[in-house]
């Protein structure tokens, strides 16, 4: 059986043709889609109540409040209930024309297949931030995709089942697989301009999906080692010390030559001016080493916790008794 996984926030005018662009291309497939409404503020939920009266085959769930993607997938993950999971966005920009290719590709013993927006119908405050992002990513986790965070992918149950999922790490999605061992790959897929509603991604989902990144970094390479991270930055720390300590004195024998006709307490005053920018900006970088690294012991001590239950953010769902 195949789940579809689809977020929805504020996306009322597509959920009806998205049902019946799934429903059309799936084939003899047995299939379900999982809408999660993700606290939105228009009529989607009035829409998905109207799809679930028409078919069996459409469940739904409400959130009590908007949580962010990465909860709604989490929970819709848990609820899922096919072998195969197919997440999508709402929007209809993703074409459901392309489920029997990225099915295909499945079929060929992959495990996570991501569906690459080769050409984006998107303006380019979206697609370049989204480009850098996914090339930074490609290059630090050595993954040969170019599209690294689409919502468009399919994805084998049993590898959702395990997938670690905070923040906004369902971008990462295809890191977190490649790095358990799972076979990754992607295929070019047709991207539809949007006709309704706006795009959800801008400069601050951008910078918080750069900073998951660098923990997900972290929480992969050094998750069962932090002290060689760690180490690693306290020597960092002591090279920052010595490089005051060099920097004050290079100041210290510099001045006084390049500026022999200056009188003697300019010199002095200059040569302070460049010790005391040279230590503060080291300090502040060395601050931030130490408050980044803070940073990420928090989140590996979170992630010793157990994860919280998704489903404790329903409000209301009409599903199959199994998923309620």
């Amino acid at each position: 059986m195949i789940t579809f996984v689809i977020p929805v926030y504020n996306e009322a005018p597509t959920l009806e043709a998205l049902t019946a662009g799934i429903r059309n291309n799936i084939g003899d497939r047995e299939y379900g889609i999982l809408f999660i409404d993700d606290g939105s503020t228009d009529d989607s939920w009035k829409v998905l109540c109207e799809l679930r009266a028409q078919s069996s085959s459409v469940e739904i769930v409400r959130l009590r409040r908007n949580f962010g993607k990465t909860v709604a997938l989490s929970l819709g993950f848990a609820m899922a209930r096919g072998d195969v999971i197919i997440t999508m966005d709402a929007d209809m920009q993703d074409d459901p024309g392309e489920i029997p290719n990225m099915l295909a590709k499945l079929d060929e013993g992959y495990d996570v297949v991501c569906g690459w927006k080769q050409r984006r119908h998107d303006p380019w405050h979206k697609t370049l931030p989204s480009r850098i992002f996914n090339a930074w990513i490609a290059h630090t986790f050595k993954l040969p995709l170019h599209d690294v965070n689409t919502g468009f992918k399919a994805i084998r149950g049993n590898v959702a089942a395990q997938l670690p999922l905070w923040s906004d790490m369902h971008r990462l999605i295809p890191v977190f697989a490649a790095n358990m061992g799972y076979k990754v790959a992607e295929i070019p897929v047709q991207h539809h301009p949007r006709k309704h509603g706006k795009s959800k991604y801008g400069f601050e989902r951008f910078m918080r999906g750069a900073i998951d990144a660098l923990t997900a970094a972290f929480l992969t390479r050094y998750g069962d080692a932090p002290g060689q991270y760690f180490g690693r930055m306290m020597l960092f720390c002591i090279f920052l010390i010595v490089l005051s300590f060099a920097a004050t004195l290079f100041a210290g024998l510099v001045v006084p030559v390049f500026y022999s006709d200056m009188p003697h307490n300019e010199q002095l005053a200059l040569t302070a001016i460049v010790m005391l920018v040279t230590l503060v900006s080291l300090v502040i970088i060395g601050i931030g080493a130490i408050g980044f690294g803070l940073g990420l012991l928090g989140e590996l001590l979170l992630r010793r916790l157990p994860a919280p239950d998704p489903r404790q953010c329903i409000a209301e769902s009409h599903t199959v008794s199994r998923a309620e």
